[in-house]
């Protein structure tokens, strides 16, 4: 169950998008006297979007990682040990919503709110010489779940391919690790720790990427998130959230 504080971030961010959607609303009126419409057609209103504030949902696939210690993190919390450790990236999902607002004949921003799994993978063998026969190994994964808020400025270079970046702060809403342990190719120890306690609450990154909108309102996109924040809240490693991301939108 999600603390107050995440109830209040919902609430602050719902109160983000309805509130910026109703303000350029209103001046929508004052962009359609400076800017002269491209001809009518599917693909330039959708993409250009200057005839007004559009709502849109995102979900994709996401790849996640940690910069840094990301190792030594995955040790301190689950007393590993081992030389031969190394880290991979999580695979994981985003969705969330959107709204789009017009700043001219090319530009929009676009503050959104959604969920999305972040984390690391991180394995190796295990140190015992009595058990090579059995290539033992062990498997902690960070699973970490995230509610991000990105306000994205949006830049066209041609109908409906654009440039984005922007800011984005992100809530930790859960954080598991998961233990696995196995030999000759099947499990025999899997266990779940929560360590959502030892992570800071709040993360800031910056968000930037690539995207094509068709005339239809179906969109995708390409981006990557780069963490800022140290995510321990100890300081006993240093370590950032990065995730490459590919999404698939639709605007209403």
């Amino acid at each position: 169950m999600l603390t107050n504080r995440a109830s209040r971030l919902i609430a602050f961010s719902a109160a983000l998008l309805l509130g910026t959607a109703a303000t350029a609303q209103a001046q929508t009126s004052a962009y359609s006297r400076t800017y002269v419409k491209a001809p009518h057609t599917a693909t330039s209103t959708a993409a250009n979007k200057t005839d007004g504030v559009r709502f849109g949902i995102r979900a994709g696939l996401n790849v996640a990682d940690w910069s840094g210690d990301a190792v030594k993190g995955v040790e301190n919390l689950l007393n590993l040990t081992g030389e031969s450790l190394t880290h991979q990236q999580r695979p994981g999902f985003h969705a969330g919503a959107y709204v789009s607002l017009p700043l001219g004949p090319r530009f929009t921003v676009e503050p959104g709110v959604q969920y999305s799994e972040k984390g690391v993978v991180v394995s190796g063998k295990l140190p015992i010489e009595q058990l090579d026969f059995l290539s033992a190994k062990a498997t902690a994964t960070a699973r970490m779940g995230y509610i991000d808020v990105p306000v994205l400025l949006k830049g066209y270079l041609t109908p409906g391919l654009y440039l984005y970046a922007g800011p984005q702060l992100s809530y930790l809403a859960t954080g598991k690790a998961r233990l696995e342990a196995g030999a000759l190719g099947f499990d025999v120890y899997k266990h779940d720790f929560d360590v959502r306690q030892y992570f800071r609450e709040l993360d800031f990154s910056v968000s930037g990427g690539a995207g094509y909108q068709f005339g239809n309102g179906l969109g995708l996109s390409a981006g990557y998130d780069y963490g800022l924040s140290s995510l321990d809240k100890n300081n006993r490693f240093d370590a950032q959230n990065r995730v490459i991301k590919a999404s698939v939108n639709y605007t209403f």
